[in-house]
């Protein structure tokens, strides 16, 4: 298949563009051209401002593709520009667990309707992250119902190439023994690696699915754990005082996400104790 994937230079994007590569389908990127890539003649590329409209329709009026990958909606305008002006037989987002108002355990996909969910077109910087992501989702379902179409949503994604640096602050802190300040401490948490946050995008491509979809690891882990194995793999003790640096995953409660949609219609998740420890491994060898 042809396929367009705008946002494929870092972290899951990469692991997106592989796992398309190695299908063996047809890959053009669509970036702004700053951060290199090490895809050499694989991709074909596409120099683009996602938030310009007249960038957009300059870049692929006229053009078609199979499927549309996009990393970088995070609004309904966003949305909207971008769907006025590429051709595709489906199109698939990268959503957010934020859309969900209020985490507990389970949450289902059912529980935030955006196909029903007033619209409002807004950009980025009107609403807060979860307001704009469901802004997204509903452009997208309402407005552009006609295009059979994915929101995946995601829990934080983790991995040695994390450029985020939300997991990797508990474990530099605790090995260059650095305070902290973290309010949940016996918050467990979902999260996916980006790997299989990659190559799960890449199979919503491919498979039937369609509207709001949910995408975790199985299981979860609770920051209590993640910083007991650190101190077992460091041989250093964390410094948790009110004084500390604020670390990066505080106020957020409990939760984790249903999925079973993907799983019924075939994807397999990985167990989170798979991952999350030996990327611990790695930031503590990176550290020392």
């Amino acid at each position: 298949m042809k396929i367009l994937v705008l946002g494929g230079t870092k972290f899951a994007g990469v692991h997106l563009v592989n796992s398309l590569l190695k299908k063996g389908h047809e890959v053009t990127i669509a970036t702004r051209g700053k951060t290199p890539d090490n895809f050499g003649n694989t991709v074909k590329r596409k120099i683009v401002e996602r938030r310009n409209a007249d960038s957009l329709n300059s870049a692929f009026t006229g053009e078609f593709y199979d499927v549309v990958v996009d990393n970088i909606a995070f609004s309904s305008n966003d949305v909207r520009i971008l769907l006025d002006a590429v051709k595709t037989d489906k199109y698939v987002m990268t959503s957010t667990v934020s859309v969900y108002s209020g985490f507990h355990m389970d949450m289902r996909e059912d529980e935030v309707d955006t196909k029903n969910t007033l619209l409002k077109w807004c950009e980025y910087e009107d609403y807060g992250y979860d307001e704009v992501k469901r802004q997204a989702e509903s452009a997208l379902f309402q407005a552009y119902s006609h295009i059979p179409s994915v929101a995946v949503r995601f829990p934080w994604i983790f991995g040695k190439d994390d450029y985020t640096k939300r997991l990797f602050f508990y474990v530099e802190h605790i090995v260059k023994e650095q305070a902290m300040n973290i309010d949940n401490l016996d918050a467990h948490l979902a999260f996916i690696h980006s790997q299989e946050a990659g190559d799960f995008l890449s199979w919503c491509a491919e498979s039937g699915i369609s509207g709001a979809v949910n995408a975790s690891s199985n299981g979860t882990v609770s920051l209590a754990e993640i910083i007991a194995y650190t101190e077992k793999r460091a041989g250093k003790k964390a410094i948790i005082c009110n004084d500390g640096e604020p670390a990066t995953l505080n106020h957020v409660p409990s939760f984790s996400i249903d999925t079973t949609k993907a799983q019924k219609l075939g994807y397999k998740f990985e167990n989170i104790s798979d991952w999350v420890y030996p990327t611990i491994d790695y930031f503590v060898d990176i550290c020392e």
